[in-house]
């Protein structure tokens, strides 16, 4: 997995490319508390995301978790198989899908 971070203000987008599995999302969500001080728009960018696992899911989580108030998390671009993923587990109906 590669991530790209642009921090614009009190915005931040995140692209991440390649597979966001169990392997690859441990390192993502231990930066999430350092990465998301001051933050309260957070979009991923998942245009050249190939795969989420649950693990995946769960940085999803634990960012939704950390921005709650008056935080938001928007994904975007996702191909068919995440956003299969998405629908399936329900988070389309926690997040901002674009």
């Amino acid at each position: 997995m590669k991530t790209i971070m642009n921090r614009n203000g009190n915005e931040l987008t995140i692209a991440v490319e390649g597979r966001l599995d169990t392997l690859s999302a441990p390192d993502l969500e231990d930066q999430l508390d350092d990465l998301l001080q001051g933050v309260e728009r957070l979009t991923f960018d998942f245009e050249k995301l190939e795969y989420i696992s649950s693990a995946g899911l769960r940085v999803l989580m634990t960012a939704m978790q950390i921005l709650d108030e008056p935080g938001s998390v928007t994904v975007r671009s996702c191909n068919a198989d995440v956003m299969e993923v998405l629908e399936f587990t329900g988070f389309v109906d926690d997040l901002t899908v674009e």
